[in-house]
């Protein structure tokens, strides 16, 4: 299987292993990647490889796509569990992110109101008060922490932000005030000549007391699931993230694996 792209503004429904039956939304080009991370584990793969020539999607044009892909769903009687905005890249880099999502939630109200509404960040764009107000008004705010140390941070995501502060980040994060939930993928492998671990004893237990200074409402730690751009991961089996997970509820927050 080879690194993906998502070809339309609402896709699927698909399973997703950490929110159940989910329809998509890509707020990004069609036929390209936009992201202000550059993680090696991406399923769209590296942003210099999927560049596109299409513009965002309108405001318009993700209102009547998702408008009609939920009329579709009632007439065949088919249930979203939640509407997720994911897709080509970084949902929150859309200029219109915060009116798209008051269409979504009233979209959601009239068609199917038990179904949530999330949204998967990389967490980058959390200080522009737009966003900030957007994601407070989601159902689930997933946000991006898999490492809490810059070099770390620097191989497994690659920040295209030269002054990416991991200070910055967490300051904007304890902002939700627990209205959050993290979501940390754990690996192993190489990249660019580096040896790249973020489940070290080192790692997790610094990533774990920034968590707790966070306090999200869940923590969502996962493996890899798809092809990855970089080739020389290793997925971690679902024994290891559960005794990351142990120590995640021994410090008294709620935990979920995917593996």
């Amino acid at each position: 299987m080879s690194t993906i792209l998502f070809r339309e503004i609402v896709f699927g429904p698909v399973h997703s292993r950490r929110l159940g039956v989910s329809l998509g939304v890509n707020l990004l080009p069609d036929d390209g990647k936009v992201c202000s991370f550059d993680c090696i584990y991406c399923e769209c793969g590296y942003n210099a490889d999927k560049r596109g020539k299409n513009g965002l999607p309108t405001r318009e044009a993700v209102y009547n796509a998702l408008d009609d892909k939920l009329k579709l769903m009632v007439e065949k009687g088919e249930k979203p569990d939640v509407i997720t905005f994911a897709g080509n890249g970084e949902p929150t880099l859309h200029p219109q992110f915060e009116e798209i999502i008051e269409d979504t939630i009233n979209l959601r109200n009239r068609y199917f109101p038990e179904a949530k509404v999330s949204v998967l960040s990389n967490a980058c764009h959390i200080g522009k008060e737009s966003v900030f107000r957007a994601l407070n008004r989601v159902d689930n705010n997933i946000l991006k922490l898999d490492s809490v140390f810059l070099d770390t941070i620097k191989l497994i995501n690659e920040p295209n932000q030269p002054k990416f502060s991991v200070d910055k980040l967490v300051d904007n994060l304890k902002r939700f005030n627990g209205n959050l939930i993290i979501q940390t993928l754990f690996l192993r492998g190489e990249h660019k000549g580096k040896r790249i671990d973020n489940t070290t004893d080192k790692e997790v237990d610094a990533w774990l007391e920034t968590v707790k200074l966070i306090n999200p409402k869940q923590v969502m730690i996962y493996s890899i699931d798809r092809e990855t751009p970089e080739k020389n991961l290793v997925k971690l089996s679902k024994e290891e993230l559960e005794k990351i997970a142990l120590k995640i509820r021994q410090a008294g927050l709620n935990v979920s694996v995917s593996a």
